[in-house]
């Protein structure tokens, strides 16, 4: 992978990172931003009703260290222990976002409950899916390279 190629890669998924850990954040302070409540929010992002309570949300914006060790790896910042393991979060990142999108696409196939004409079914179909799937494939393209 050519070298722009690979920091342009490595910023936009450690951006997509970021900004999924910076909406947790803001979630766990208790705004729903921009759905209009608590439980339109988690139909919207989850397809079910799930608490997005602080202990809840917080841990999804552990992506933000997700981004960061992204970001490491394509910089090839520290020694080569450091290296190592920016590589394994960025292998990591990547296998849960193929875990995701595949998930999507069960949802989309109607293996899992997902009711048509849902706010999660449309986004999961326009949005979720595809930017998991790609932004994965990307983050496992990166964990190759060298």
């Amino acid at each position: 992978m050519k070298d722009t190629t690979r920091r342009r890669t490595g910023t936009a998924v450690a951006a997509l990172l970021a900004a999924d850990g910076v909406a947790h954040l803001y979630w766990a302070t208790g705004a729903t931003w921009p759905a209009p409540d608590g439980r339109a929010l988690s139909l919207a992002v989850l397809g079910t009703e799930v608490s997005f309570a602080p202990p809840v949300v917080l841990s999804f914006a552990l992506t933000l260290a997700g981004a960061a060790g992204v970001l490491a790896h394509t910089q090839r910042l520290g020694g080569a222990p450091i290296r190592r393991a920016t590589r394994m979060v960025t292998a990591a990142v990547a296998a849960g976002l193929a875990v995701r999108g595949l998930a999507g696409l069960g949802w989309a196939a109607g293996l899992l409950d997902n009711p048509p004409g849902s706010p999660f079914h449309t986004l999961n179909l326009a949005l979720y899916t595809p930017a998991c799937l790609g932004f994965g494939w990307a983050a496992a393209r990166l964990a190759r390279a060298r």
